[in-house]
Formats: C-alpha cells, sequence, structure tokens
C-alpha cells in the first residue's frame, strides 16, 4: 500500500468497572489483543492484504463477527473500485471480497 487515506478502528466498547461504566478506546482494545496474541497487528494485515489486493487502503475497522474478531478494510484497486476486505484478525485469512457500491 504505497498511500494510506484513512484508518480508523470504529469500535468503543464499554466496561464496567467497579460498578461504573468506563468507555475503553479501541486502540487499546486492539493493542492489548495484539499484545496477548489474539490478532496480528494492522501492519501484517496491511502486507497480507496487498498481495492479494492490492490498491489504496481508505478505511479499517475493527469488529465483532459472531465470537471473530474481523479487520474490514475498505480500499479502491487499481482498476478504481471500491471494494471491501473482511479479514479474521487472528490468522489473516480473508473470508469475504464485496464491491461497494454507491447506494
Amino acid at each position: 500500500m504505497k498511500h494510506l487515506l484513512a484508518i480508523t478502528l470504529a469500535l468503543l466498547v464499554p466496561s464496567t468497572v467497579g460498578g461504573q461504566q468506563d468507555v475503553v478506546p479501541d486502540f487499546e482494545l486492539a493493542q492489548g489483543a495484539v499484545e496477548r496474541g489474539e490478532i496480528l497487528p494492522l501492519a501484517r494485515i496491511l502486507g497480507l492484504l496487498k498481495d492479494e489486493h492490492p490498491g489504496t487502503v481508505v478505511e479499517i475497522e475493527l469488529e465483532y463477527e459472531g465470537d471473530i474478531r474481523v479487520y474490514e478494510v475498505e480500499l479502491i484497486t487499481p482498476s478504481g473500485r471500491l471494494i471491501e476486505v473482511d479479514m479474521e484478525a487472528a490468522t489473516g485469512r480473508v473470508l469475504k471480497v464485496e464491491e461497494e457500491n454507491d447506494d
């Protein structure tokens, strides 16, 4: 990926500590998961992605789908198409590729 326009990890997860609800920033949750070996670092994910789906990354989200964490990566292909690639965060395996529409 030569150009990285924007990266957003769009997930704020509430956590309850001592009966009080705190909001843990998503980057802290992601960093902790990487440190525990639960998910791959974003740099590794992007390296795996560029081999199969080259293009310009415009957005990244880390979300849960069922019981697994998924990196949802939107990118513009060299031919100008906007696609979303869902990758299993723990392994980097591509789960789904969809072309995004303006609808």
